[in-house]
């Protein structure tokens, strides 16, 4: 099971949708988290359900974390569980992914510390005064984090979760 993180309010909707689709169709069950369960609401129109509140989450449930971007996560930056959540998924060897102004949660959370990461230029210094290692491409790959910087990579950053989670599962 994956678990994908969205704002309750302006999450990217090509961030949140196709990485979504990349990995139902690869076979793993997608659980959407936000601060509380119900209806989000992405800055493009499109809607999702949010099937669990983030203190409801627990890390040994997933193979994965990924917080999506767009607007709304900046409202994670400063989010004590928000935080939490990616260090214990970081520290318990999941992959744990961020995309768009997403990288700068996982910063600030001090997972990427000397690693390699790209990012959103609105969040490019707090990754470098958190001790990323900024390389400007669409999607990096760093041991088990994989970030993104933007919605024109959404797929691939899909593609990138979905190589180190193992492959397509096997109905």
């Amino acid at each position: 099971m994956v678990l994908l993180i969205i704002a309750q309010n302006e999450f990217r909707d090509e961030e949140y949708f196709k990485p979504k689709t990349v990995l139902e169709n690869a076979g793993y069950k997608v659980v959407t988290a936000s601060k509380k369960a119900g209806i989000a609401k992405g800055k493009l129109g499109g809607t999702a359900q949010a099937g669990i509140g983030l203190s409801n989450v627990r890390v040994d449930d997933y193979e994965g974390v990924v917080f999506i971007g767009g607007a709304g996560a900046a409202d994670y930056f400063t989010d004590e569980r928000a935080l939490n959540l990616a260090k214990e998924a970081y520290q318990k060897g999941k992959v744990v992914g961020a995309i768009c102004i997403a990288p700068g949660i996982l910063a600030r959370a001090g997972i990427l510390k000397e690693k390699e990461a790209t990012v959103y230029p609105s969040e490019l210094e707090t990754l470098k005064k958190q001790g990323a290692v900024y390389i400007n491409q669409p999607v990096v790959v760093d041991g088990k984090i994989v970030t993104a910087n933007g919605p024109d990579a959404a797929e691939k950053f899909g593609e990138e979760i979905v190589k180190l989670l193992g492959g397509t599962q096997k109905p």
